[in-house]
């Protein structure tokens, strides 16, 4: 089957429930993140093993669910939990699902997640928008594929407007957001200190084991993307930061109620 083909295969499925129109945002919700699907109205709630292509299996913290519906006066389509490269081995894990927004009308996508911080200013329970990401891990999400198209340019590719508009956002809401360069580690063990140390003089300020790969499938969709991080640690060695996966879940429960303040604000400026 083609990936074009997969596309299409998958957006059917999703109207096959009973999604109609245009979708205004689509969400990725990260670990812990999942309780904004929650606040949808008249949602339509599709696991993912119902719709052909989509990830199987799962990591505590994701529900693996597409939850789409109406917030802020906007259609929104929410991505309840993603699938990560540590779970199989595929950086392309997430075509399919994100490759298929293309055929909703290619709506902005926002990608959430929890990481780790390798800043003061920015400790566990902060919000930050990213603005561009280092992959060292080597894998990318676009090997194998054919054509021109592969050749993605990654300036901007956090979407500078969009950037902007969760800037505005945080201001309407009194909300405190700060922003940096996010470095992708392919998990599912947490970095070293050594590894930490590293990212720093590389020029990181966020840490995390997702959302880069997201971001390359999505534009070589052509979807314009930004990145959100709850930080829920501090990265190894630094300020005592020794993390580890329930103080990820915890930490990002708890600052959860300010990303949905975020979101939903920026969904009222769409």
């Amino acid at each position: 089957m083609s990936t074009d083909t997969a596309f299409t295969e998958a957006a059917q499925a999703v109207r096959a429930h009973g999604a109609t129109g245009p979708i205004d945002c689509a969400i990725v919700l990260g670990t812990g993140l999942g309780g904004l699907a929650d606040q949808l109205e008249d949602a339509i709630r599709i696991p993912y093993a119902a719709i052909p292509g989509f990830p199987a299996g799962g990591v505590s913290g994701h529900a693996r669910q597409l939850c789409i519906g109406r917030l802020e006066g906007r259609t929104v389509l929410i991505y309840q939990g993603r699938a990560h490269y540590y779970e199989g081995g595929d950086p392309g894990v997430m075509r399919v699902p994100l490759g298929m927004l293309g055929e909703l009308g290619a709506p902005p996508l926002i990608l959430t997640n929890a990481a780790g911080s390798l800043k003061p200013q920015m400790p566990p329970g902060s919000l930050a928008v990213i603005t561009d990401h280092i992959n060292l891990n080597g894998p990318n999400p676009l090997v194998g594929d054919s054509g021109d198209g592969r050749f993605v340019p990654m300036v901007d590719a956090y979407d500078p407007a969009l950037r902007a508009g969760l800037m505005r956002a945080a201001t309407a809401e009194g909300l405190s957001l700060g922003e940096g360069v996010y470095m992708w580690f392919s998990g599912p063990s947490f970095e070293t200190p050594a590894e930490i140390r590293m990212a720093q003089v590389m020029g990181a300020d966020l840490v995390g084991m997702s959302t880069v790969p997201e971001v390359i499938l999505a534009r070589r969709q052509g979807l314009r993307v930004a990145g959100l991080s709850i930080v829920t640690n501090m990265g190894a060695g630094l300020h005592g930061g020794a993390p580890h996966h329930d103080e990820t879940k915890d930490v990002a429960g708890r600052a959860a109620a300010d990303l949905a303040r975020l979101l939903r604000a920026f969904l009222r400026s769409l």
